[in-house]
């Protein structure tokens, strides 16, 4: 194989994990979007999908990384992931505190 080749690859493998991330951030937008409308059922299923992303990212990447200037968008998308995280978990909070009503409410509190 020669250097043009070589790098050719590279480059497909390394695009192909970028698809993942930003498969996962979709997800991550996704699950957002119906937490904000309440959709709980939606959010649940989302995050199954998401768990079986992060799975396939973890495989491809045993095999081959990201090249520089994908490492940088990586670095962007994982950023907008954890800001949706954090207002999703921010949404389910009041969720959360009536499912311990329900359940009566004999857990112990949650630290944040």
């Amino acid at each position: 194989m020669n250097a043009t080749s070589t790098y050719t690859q590279k480059k497909i493998m390394s695009t192909k994990l970028l698809n993942y991330y930003e498969a996962i951030e979709k997800a991550s937008a996704d699950m957002l979007a119906a937490a904000r409308t309440g959709n709980w059922d939606e959010v649940v299923k989302l995050e199954g999908a998401c768990a079986v992303l992060i799975a396939q990212l973890k495989n491809a990447a045993q095999s081959s990384q990201l090249m520089q200037n994908e490492a940088k968008e990586k670095s962007r998308i994982m950023q907008r992931i954890l800001l949706n995280d954090a207002e999703i978990r921010h949404l389910a909070e009041p969720w959360l505190e009536d499912l311990d009503q329900l359940m009566g409410g004999n857990r112990p509190a949650m630290l944040h």
